[in-house]
């Protein structure tokens, strides 16, 4: 008896691809299925860059699937996902709601909520007084940028960068559109040693109170001016426009956060 691989016994037949066009008129067919099934598969390892790209260059996690499923034959035979088992669960009453809720690592992230972002992780909510509270201003070079405003740690209210989890309310400073004021000409040497001029421009913003955890209105805090009336000893400014921005007055934030959290 002669066994695969021995001597005397004949070789496998080539396996027959479903599909292929048999004969010598095949032929063209067959290479225009091969440089489709190419096609494909070119595209598919560009989507695989892309997904690579974007994995390498986030600091989170590679995504997970929301969904899974399995082929299984449908009424025409051919295949159907059906779900699996295994898919996660519908979020219960308690899960985000809001898309743009984030779970906060450091007290510059609880600035999303001035663009609408929950912080999942903020200290709930309930009432002005004995609240912990952040304020964050924009910035007219960038509306989407924020910056955390300082205010006096002998305040009820003042939370250390450590303790950002306490803060239940959010200050959001919004610069008037159309409030600068006339540039105040201010001389500075820049690295170079070269004497510079910067336009210097006040400008007034809204304050609004938010709830961290919702991002809810809670309250108005009133207009709040940046005076630009002296030329500060420091300054940043825009080296392209040469323009610098000043901030809103520390004294008048903290006056309308005595007001609301009193």
């Amino acid at each position: 008896m002669s066994y695969p691989g021995q001597a005397g016994f004949p070789p496998p037949a080539a396996p027959y691809a479903p599909g292929t066009p048999q004969g010598g008129g095949g032929k063209s067919k067959g290479l225009i299925v091969g440089l489709a099934a190419g096609a494909v598969t070119l595209t598919l390892l560009c989507c695989g860059g892309g997904l690579a790209y974007v994995a390498f260059n986030g600091d989170e996690e590679d995504p997970k699937p929301v969904a899974s499923g399995s082929a299984t034959p449908g009424p025409d035979g051919s295949p159907s996902a059906t779900p699996s088992a295994d898919g996660p669960e519908s979020p219960g009453p308690d899960g985000p709601t809001n898309n743009d809720a984030i779970t906060a690592r450091y007290a510059s992230e609880m600035s999303a909520v001035c663009d609408g972002g929950p912080i999942l992780n903020a200290a709930p909510y309930t009432a002005p007084a004995g609240s912990k509270a952040y304020v964050f201003s924009n910035s007219p070079d960038r509306p989407t940028f924020w910056s955390q405003k300082t205010v006096s740690s002998a305040k009820p209210y003042y939370a250390k960068s450590a303790d950002f989890a306490t803060v239940s309310v959010i200050g959001c400073l919004k610069m008037v559109e159309g409030s600068e004021g006339t540039p105040k000409k201010c001389q500075y040497k820049n690295s170079e040693d070269k004497v510079v001029t910067v336009d210097y421009i006040s400008s007034r913003y809204t304050l609004t109170f938010h709830a961290a955890k919702t991002a809810e209105k809670v309250g108005d805090g009133g207009t709040v001016n940046a005076p630009a009336a002296r030329c500060p000893s420091f300054i940043s400014y825009n080296k392209v426009t040469m323009k610098s921005y000043a901030s809103p007055d520390s004294g008048t934030i903290e006056a309308a956060l005595d007001r609301f959290l009193k």
